[in-house]
């Protein structure tokens, strides 16, 4: 039985509770140095954003049955660490020197609340501490093996550098060439957005010691799932440009300038189908991972 809008609110919900009390024991303030530097990471990482990397994360770990058996210590660093990630490239994104924007869920942007010195400092901040929590042994209380921390901090070095993040925001910010057909598009998001989502999904499984072909389906899951998120956010931007200027207007390459939109709406509902099909051997404990590949594709936000 599908999972009712409301029954993935509320588990979004929790989750995302989860997640952000674990963001306020793992990231404190200090009690006097550096203050400034921690409220400028804290502005956009406590700033409302969706969670969807963590809620993927401790959903993967769920469906393996590691919530069953230990709870959530032996996940939150990892689900925390790549929201830590995630928000560090979206400070370093807003900049002037990338995308030049000035206001992020509804708030001025790091760099225009505080300066892009401080934004630069701040983003480098959170990408490190990413790193050092993901691999520190007492954040875990003593539920994860040594193996298993490398694991995933290897995983979350490769999906957040250069094979990854970076390099699909290199390749979006023109510097590799134009991107001119769905292929380039595909290997650009894949980079800039399924790799976090993959990891998250890989990460989940991993600490949940799931087995070896349960990570690999939920880790194509995600990467299936972070293409469909891709595209989806192209609609919903071409949709808005026509609703704000009468026309699809974008400087950046995107699905809708390629397929249209209806071809990338079309697009996304494959790519959702697709990352459905990886959990065709999960049972009930994987009913929100479908829930939320719907999400990803009907949301209208």
């Amino acid at each position: 039985m599908a999972m009712e809008a409301s029954a993935l609110d509320a588990y979004i919900g929790s989750r995302c509770a989860l997640v952000n009390d674990a963001l306020a024991r793992f990231f404190p303030a200090p009690e006097r140095f550096p203050r400034k530097l921690h409220e400028a990471c804290a502005w956009t990482l406590f700033g409302g954003g969706k969670r969807l990397r963590p809620v993927l994360c401790l959903a993967a770990f769920e469906a393996v049955g590691g919530a069953a058996d230990r709870g959530y210590d032996a996940v939150l660093p990892a689900a925390c660490a790549v929201e830590m990630l995630h928000t560090y490239s979206l400070v370093h994104d807003d900049l002037p020197c990338m995308d030049d924007d000035s206001e992020r869920r509804g708030r001025p942007t790091t760099h225009v609340r505080f300066g892009e010195a401080m934004a630069l400092l701040a983003g480098d901040a959170l990408l490190t501490e990413a790193f050092r929590l993901i691999l520190d042994p007492a954040a875990y209380r003593g539920m994860v093996s040594s193996d298993a921390m490398l694991c995933v901090g290897g995983a979350l070095a490769r999906a957040g550098g250069w094979q990854g993040m970076v390099g699909g925001q290199s390749v979006d910010l023109g510097f590799e060439g134009p991107v001119t057909d769905e292929e380039a598009l595909a290997f650009l998001h894949r980079r800039k957005t399924g790799e976090l989502f993959r990891f998250s999904l890989f990460a989940g499984a991993t600490l949940g010691e799931g087995a070896p072909e349960q990570i690999r389906a939920l880790a194509d899951y995600g990467e299936a799932l972070g293409l469909a998120f891709q595209v989806a956010d192209d609609v919903l931007d071409a949709l808005q440009d026509q609703s704000e200027r009468g026309e699809e207007a974008s400087d950046t390459p995107s699905f809708t300038a390629l397929l249209g939109i209806e071809g990338s709406q079309e697009r996304a509902v494959q790519l959702k189908d697709r990352a459905i099909e990886q959990l065709a051997d999960f049972g009930d404990e994987a009913q929100p991972l479908r829930a939320l590949a719907e999400y990803a594709v009907h949301r209208d936000h």
